[in-house]
């Protein structure tokens, strides 16, 4: 067993706001890798403290370990480029006509062998784990081929076994329709549902499944036959969902009880309705917001009035939100799209455990639960929200170690 104790707790389990959620002269109990206390010391229960080693947090704040349940961040190769033209004017959809965006990226990560893959995507996991990152979401999406989405699963397996950190992999196949099937993607479609999702989903590399309903896209149509596809396998689904236009997309995440819907920019008030109904996680990503100098804000008032949970997430891609940093992301949420303290915290603990479906294993600090926390050096919880370009980890611990 060890013991963390003489800290200040933030157990996220209601959020930071109700006196239940936040325990000076605190204490974390843990056996293995779960916790069996997480609270006052003076709650500790009766424990061998011989056979248990001590740890002094020395009046340091712990929370949940963070949690970035949207990224893309197995890839190779770098839009710069596109970067410097977007400054120059283009548009998203203009990049995207003139062969680059995804279509880019997939050049370069047809070409990569799973070796190079994993060689370039670990900088970037170890920048968010050096930041308390405990459990990370990564999809596919770059391939849009059965063995180039393959490596790019596999990589993201790979990853969980090079790094003291878990790996959710999603399934994004429906990401764009790849060159070779330009202008017949009911076609590539057909070949994501009968073919690519069945043959991840039997190599166990499928943990959730993911698309892209948008007009440069898919229809919801479209996606709604990927949705099916996933249900029939038994795997859960998420939606890049209404970020460039309203084709319903989070309204249609709802129906199919998404765990998530994300970006959200322009989801309409019977959407929120729809996704606080089905208790699907709206996940804002205020790195493509700020990347792309986006103006349609996401409805936080209607998410608010209506109940839905907020997740936050970095969106980690090399097109749109070349960001590694899942502090900066909650400052960005909070500094653009006006989110509390307490959400942005939450909305990288708690509410990113749902998004994942996590949520029985991960996100607070409760008996039960995996050993996955933060220590910080701060003097108070804003300070991880406030600010800019600073890290105040002291330690990160993953399942107990």
């Amino acid at each position: 067993m060890r013991l963390w104790r003489n800290a200040r707790l933030a157990t996220m389990a209601s959020g930071i706001g109700a006196p239940a959620d936040v325990a000076s002269k605190a204490a974390i109990l843990v056996r293995g890798d779960r916790i069996v206390h997480a609270g006052a010391e003076s709650d500790l229960p009766a424990f061998d403290a011989s056979a248990c080693e001590t740890l002094d947090c020395e009046g340091r704040w712990i929370t949940p370990g963070l949690i970035d349940c949207h990224t893309h961040l197995v890839h190779a190769g770098n839009r710069a480029k596109e970067f410097e033209m977007r400054l120059n004017g283009a548009s998203y959809q203009e990049i995207a006509a003139a062969g680059g965006g995804i279509l880019s990226t997939l050049r370069a990560t047809r070409a990569a062998s799973i070796d190079q893959l994993i060689e370039q995507a670990l900088p970037r996991l170890d920048a968010l784990i050096a930041e308390g990152v405990t459990t990370i979401e990564i999809k596919s999406g770059y391939g849009l081929d059965l063995e180039s989405e393959r490596r790019m699963l596999g990589a993201a397996r790979k990853l969980a076994t090079l790094r003291p950190v878990h790996v959710h992999t999603t399934f994004l196949g429906a990401h764009a329709v790849p060159p070779e099937m330009a202008g017949n993607a009911d076609a590539y479609i057909e070949a994501v549902t009968q073919q690519m999702l069945p043959a991840l989903a039997a190599d166990g590399l499928v943990d959730s499944v993911d698309g892209f309903c948008e007009g440069i896209a898919f229809s919801p149509a479209q996606i709604g036959r990927v949705f099916d596809a996933a249900a029939a396998l038994g795997v859960r689904v998420r939606l890049h969902a209404d970020q460039l236009s309203n084709l319903g997309g989070a309204a249609l995440a709802a129906r199919y009880s998404a765990l998530s819907a994300d970006h959200i920019e322009y989801t309409d008030e019977a959407g929120v309705e729809a996704l606080a109904r089905a208790g699907t996680v709206a996940v804002l990503l205020p790195g493509a917001f700020y990347f792309l100098r986006e103006k349609q804000l996401p409805p936080v008032e209607l998410l608010r009035r209506h109940g839905a949970r907020i997740a936050i997430a970095t969106d980690c891609n090399p097109g749109t939100s070349p960001m590694t940093s899942l502090l900066l992301a909650m400052n960005m949420a909070a500094t653009q799209f006006r989110l509390t303290v307490e959400e942005c915290l939450v909305g990288t603990t708690r509410a990113a455990a749902q998004a994942l479906g996590m949520q029985q294993d991960i996100g607070t600090l409760e008996a039960g639960k995996f050993a996955d926390f933060a220590i910080w050096n701060i003097q108070d919880p804003a300070e991880l929200v406030y600010r800019i370009g600073f890290n105040p980890l002291h330690s990160r611990i993953w399942r107990g170690q």
